[in-house]
């Protein structure tokens, strides 16, 4: 059974969600605060993170931060901020979903599936594949990646995007097709939230952002892998 941590100071969201997700066979754990949430975290093992932005203590995108130091669980925020500057803000901080308050339970239950089955992807790849002479490698086993020798902590979400990007090298995709092979055909919201996670992958991978040597931008279209295995 897979285990979701909610975290949120409100305990009528947090009873909430406990029902809804209990009916569907999910375990639960409670966090009121960010710090709580943290610790909890530490010392056990969760398979996805529901986070409210705003926290008593610390700010939900700095609990983000501070859980992509050290996992790669994926992370659901709920937030009652509704600018599309707040969503940006939190995908960036390392959420792989965005949902704005007040919401349907059996919303959060489907993106909770949905994201899930994300986190679920086996091999696309060979077990190791190596591009530009080791600039970037794929370890699809171990689910790593490492630029220049060093491990790259990626979100789920963004882990999938480079896998299936880098297995079809210089095969364009729509952003459409993006979306729906990296974040379920069942998922709602706007095409360009993959915009988003590009951006995020090309600070993690690309040695200059701004020209990209891995993921490259198709004008009006969507996104190809440039890299080269060697």
């Amino acid at each position: 059974m897979k285990t979701i941590l909610i975290v949120d100071d409100e305990p009528h969201i947090r009873e909430v969600l406990v029902s809804y997700l209990n009916k569907e066979n999910y375990l639960t754990l409670e966090a009121t605060c960010g710090s709580e949430a943290l610790d909890s975290l530490r010392q056990r093992t969760v398979d996805l993170v529901i986070l409210d932005l705003m926290l008593p203590d610390l700010d939900g995108e700095q609990v983000c931060r501070d859980i992509r130091t050290f996992s790669s669980v994926p992370i659901i925020m709920l937030t009652a901020k509704v600018a599309q500057s707040s969503r940006i803000d939190g995908l960036t901080s390392g959420a792989d979903d965005y949902i704005v308050k007040p919401f349907d339970p059996r919303e959060v239950v489907a993106r909770v599936k949905a994201v899930m089955r994300r986190g679920d992807d086996n091999q696309l790849l060979a077990d190791v594949i190596t591009y530009q002479q080791g600039a970037l490698v794929i370890h699809s086993l171990k689910h790593e990646v490492t630029c220049h020798g060093q491990i790259v902590n990626l979100t789920p979400s963004e882990y999938k995007l480079l896998l299936l990007l880098a297995k079809y090298p210089q095969r364009n995709f729509s952003r459409e097709e993006l979306v729906e092979r990296v974040l379920g055909y069942d998922f709602i919201g706007d095409n360009r939230i993959i915009d988003q996670h590009i951006k995020n992958l090309r600070h993690k991978i690309e040695a200059d952002p701004r020209a990209p040597k891995f993921i490259i931008t198709v004008y009006g279209f969507g996104y190809r892998f440039g890299g080269d295995g060697a």
